[in-house]
């Protein structure tokens, strides 16, 4: 399977996934979840093509993590609809997912099947698609933030809505933690060192530090619009992480991490 037909599955996902929110507005919980995760399924369906075709695993090119990140969210966003019940959540999951297929499709990236020496390793899929996911769930994070944030209503935030948050901030803390982890071992086998204080490794570790900060600050902190704030900017330094280093000056010709 060819990126050619990249276009076909895009919108039959897209369109399952947009049927599914509908279906979620309108009270039709098992229909909407059926539907969100038939779309999701396709796309997966893809994803696994493309793999097979380039003999190698769709995750070197920016466009190609873009995938994995459109899936991550897709699928988190039917869990925590699946467990929230909360259609909207379904909804901005449905909208990010088919931001990034639309980036994909208006510059789609060269996808051959060259992959560097440094990336014929065993850490090489583990550590991507465990980034990618927890880069998703900080994603969802981020939205159900801005959600309770800017909401029109005259209640706070709950400590149930709260707590969701708290939860997705630990399972994504959680993976980033594992990444990193694989990160380190996999530069010991490919560079000879764990750690080497490279631009894309000290982004990572800013962003990791971010939201431990926030675990840290959440029981004592009693200023909910700090706390909103806190995990907005930590996101922030996550894009950085993930592809805002390659707008950098330190990075260029320089990162280990630039392929």
């Amino acid at each position: 399977m060819s990126w050619d037909s990249f276009i076909y599955f895009a919108i039959a996902s897209g369109l399952c996934w947009i049927w599914g929110t509908f279906q979620a507005f309108h009270q039709q919980r098992k229909l909407a979840l059926g539907v969100s995760g038939i779309g999701s399924i396709l796309f997966l369906v893809f994803i696994i093509g493309l793999w097979i075709s380039l003999e190698r695993p769709p995750l070197r090119t920016m466009g190609e993590t873009r995938l994995w990140y459109s899936f991550f969210l897709s699928i988190i966003g039917i869990a925590l609809y699946g467990k929230c019940r909360y259609p909207w959540i379904l909804g901005f999951s449905t909208l990010m997912s088919l931001v990034f297929i639309l980036v994909n499709i208006l510059k789609p990236e060269i996808h051959s099947k060259t992959l560097m020496p440094a990336l014929q390793s065993i850490w090489f899929v583990p550590h991507v698609i465990v980034y990618m996911f927890s880069y998703a769930m900080m994603g969802a994070v981020t939205l159900f933030a801005l959600y309770l944030w800017f909401r029109k209503s005259p209640e706070n935030p709950s400590q149930k809505e709260f707590m969701i948050c708290d939860n997705l901030v630990r399972i994504g803390w959680a993976f980033l933690s594992l990444g990193m982890t694989m990160g380190a071992l996999w530069a010991k086998e490919a560079w000879g060192d764990y750690w080497s204080w490279d631009p894309k490794e000290t982004w990572a570790f800013a962003t990791w530090l971010s939201y431990l900060l926030y675990l840290h600050l959440r029981p004592s902190c009693k200023n909910k619009d700090f706390l909103f704030a806190w995990l907005i900017f930590s996101f922030i330094l996550l894009q950085m992480c993930w592809w805002g280093i390659n707008f950098l000056p330190s990075a260029q010709g320089v990162s280990i991490h630039t392929y």
